[in-house]
């Protein structure tokens, strides 16, 4: 698959602008009804991870349930992926130092990530809801955060520093949740080309709910939204 190659946190924005012609009510995707968690066990942790029945693009929920402020679309794979690599700062392609911090590949066979995205172009303000498949529980996720606080990013010829801290305040909802705030801060750039991320990651069985405001410069990212969508898709899942 070709991808274009695109400003570390642009993607979100790109992926937007190719979609911008689209109405909002032809992309979207309606929430799944009734979906139930299924009793098989998933292999592949500590901990066994019951799946969550039903496609991830129909238990993602439909732009139209986004906050008001926030028209929204639900993005093709390409861009998807794309987005994806915006949400946690380093990106496919990346050299990540130290590289006991570079994120894990997706899970082979693992079902493509549903991500929707809508903007605040006033604000520059993006508010993105990400689902996707995996074995690794939030446990697994945290200790993986330890001693990658601050890390170092090399990607198409840029580079950058990583800062992530754990938030005190855990998301209701889920099996289990944790909140992040990341900053992205450029080494070579002008004034409002940081990012800064306020994130509230949940699991739902085998379902990993990963819910993102980002903004650039001195704008506060939008932590109600955050709190809003994330409950807004944890219903979502749930089939509520």
């Amino acid at each position: 698959m070709n991808v274009v190659e695109t400003t570390p946190g642009r993607a979100l924005w790109i992926a937007r602008g190719l979609l911008g012609g689209l109405a909002v009510g032809a992309v979207a995707v309606l929430a799944g009804c009734g979906q139930s968690v299924s009793g098989t066990p998933v292999a592949g942790s500590a901990v066994a991870v019951q799946h969550v029945e039903g496609a991830l693009a129909d238990l993602l929920p439909a732009p139209d349930r986004f906050p008001a402020r926030y028209p929204a679309v639900v993005l093709p794979p390409q861009a998807a992926a794309a987005a994806v690599g915006d949400l946690d700062g380093v990106g496919a392609g990346a050299t990540v130092r130290p590289a006991t911090c570079t994120p894990p590949d997706p899970e082979p066979g693992a079902e493509p990530a549903a991500v929707a995205v809508g903007n605040d172009d006033a604000t520059r303000t993006s508010l993105t809801v990400e689902l996707s498949r995996t074995t690794e529980t939030l446990g697994e996720l945290r200790a993986r955060l330890v001693g990658c606080e601050q890390i170092r990013v090399s990607r198409a010829g840029a580079e950058s520093v990583v800062s992530t801290t754990v938030g005190a305040t855990v998301p209701a909802g889920a099996d289990d949740a944790v909140s992040l705030r990341r900053t992205v801060v450029p080494e070579v750039g002008g004034a409002g080309l940081t990012q800064t991320m306020q994130t509230s990651v949940g699991q739902l069985g085998d379902v990993r709910i990963t819910v993102t405001s980002m903004t650039f410069g001195d704008t506060a990212p939008d932590a109600a939204a955050v709190d809003e969508l994330f409950a807004t898709t944890v219903r979502s899942v749930r089939g509520e």
